[in-house]
């Protein structure tokens, strides 16, 4: 049996690899960019806020329009729009320009996970799934760990603006990359019969479409929204605050954060794979759906909750420890929860919820970096109380999501 998945799978990683640096170049850039066109923690605020805001937009409009026109138009379109989006960072002087630049941004990258979700549907079993969903999504700590590596040396080397345009370039190459390998697992010539029984091995979904009202009756699309509404904001507060914070609490330059923004982020990358690895281990050795994927998601719900302690300790290297198991924990938490929404909705209703849940992590992501913003403002750079809500979101959605569907199963759609 041919194997052809899984270079779909390296596919999705390497794009979630480039989201993910796009995403992330103006939060390690902040430190610079705050002194050189003084920003203030609000204003700075305000910019993720039109992120999010668009990224919910993005999220739920993709969604959709990428279960009517496939996920290989879809990709292409999405990667395209965000990469001139991300080099045209390097265009803007002021609070607003960036503003403006992260709502381009935000709207394009919203295509991103509903396109890699269906495109996991499509070519994997159940049983596979989480695995591979934790795979690509490993991608976006990677992303994560590249970004502190390479931006603050483009900066220095040719100036902030560089970032910027050679991030964004990089999308341009994968959308070449993904336009030549990328086919329906029914027809590619690299797709085996064996492969493809593999792939096909689960019943199969009824035909159509599914609307957004009839998905919006099942407890499974809300107990995934309530997922992603209290774990995504936490993951952009690491992204977009954890550079300002080993800097403020720290007093860490931009090159000085380098190494403990990689550590933070090549941990998430080992919790994304290891989370998924573990609700599939269990799936291999009888245990329902119900059970691996939440038990999976109880180990890492746990593992967060040392985060609180980051603000206390005295030595960045320790902080950037209890920061890599949370965004590891977080990781693993991501790849069990997007993989619920393949176990049990059908496949043309996958990208629609996924956009869903997506669209409601943003606009919770748009009143936490509100808050946080506002917190740091008026407190002058302490960071405890977003550190405790981070410690304790994942156990409260968990409990809220066990008590929307206290047995995971699939939807069982009516006539």
């Amino acid at each position: 049996m041919t194997r052809y998945r899984w270079i779909i799978c390296l596919l999705l990683f390497f794009a979630t690899t480039v989201n993910y640096i796009d995403r992330a170049v103006l939060g390690v850039l902040k430190p610079l960019l705050e002194k050189e066109l003084g920003w203030t923690q609000i204003e700075y605020g305000w910019m993720v806020t039109a992120f999010q805001l668009t990224y919910a937009l993005g999220y739920v409009s993709a969604g959709r329009l990428i279960d009517r026109i496939g996920v290989r138009l879809g990709f292409v379109t999405s990667v395209s729009l965000w990469s001139v989006a991300a080099m045209a960072h390097a265009m803007a002087r002021t609070a607003l320009g960036f503003s403006v630049a992260r709502a381009g941004l935000g709207l394009a990258e919203g295509g991103m996970f509903p396109a890699a979700i269906k495109t996991v549907a499509e070519w994997f079993p159940k049983e596979e799934r989480a695995l591979a969903t934790g795979l690509f999504n490993s991608g976006s700590n990677i992303g994560a760990v590249m970004c502190p590596l390479v931006v603050p040396w483009l900066a220095v080397k040719w100036g902030w603006q560089s970032a910027f345009i050679a991030t964004g370039a990089i999308g341009f190459v994968w959308v070449a990359a993904w336009l030549w390998v990328y086919r329906s697992p029914e027809g590619h010539p690299r797709v085996s019969v064996a492969e493809l029984a593999h792939i096909r091995k689960d019943p199969p979904d009824p035909p159509g479409t599914i609307p957004w009202l009839v998905l919006l009756k099942y407890r499974q699309t809300w107990a995934f929204v309530v997922g992603m509404a209290a774990s995504a904001p936490i993951w952009w507060f690491y992204i977009f605050w954890a550079p300002d914070f080993l800097n403020k609490r720290y007093d860490l330059g931009l090159t000085q954060s380098s190494l403990p923004l990689m550590l933070i982020f090549l941990s998430a990358g080992f919790g994304g794979i290891g989370g998924g690895w573990l609700s599939s281990r269990l799936l291999k050795r009888g245990w329902s759906i119900n059970a691996a994927r939440k038990t999976a998601l109880l180990v890492c719900s746990i593992c967060v909750v040392p985060v609180m302690a980051t603000p206390f300790v005295p030595n960045p290297w320790v902080a950037a420890a209890l920061v890599g198991l949370a965004a590891a924990a977080h990781s693993g938490f991501a790849a069990n929860l997007y993989t619920l929404v393949s176990d049990s909705v059908p496949k043309q209703g996958v990208s629609s919820v996924v956009g869903i849940g997506g669209m409601a992590s943003a606009l919770t992501g748009m009143v936490f970096a509100q808050l946080v913003s506002r917190i740091l403002y008026y407190t002058h750079n302490n960071f405890v109380v977003p550190f405790v809500i981070a410690s304790m979101a994942y156990l409260f959605a968990l409990g809220v999501m066990h008590l929307l569907v206290p047995r995971w199963e699939g939807i069982k759609l009516s006539s």
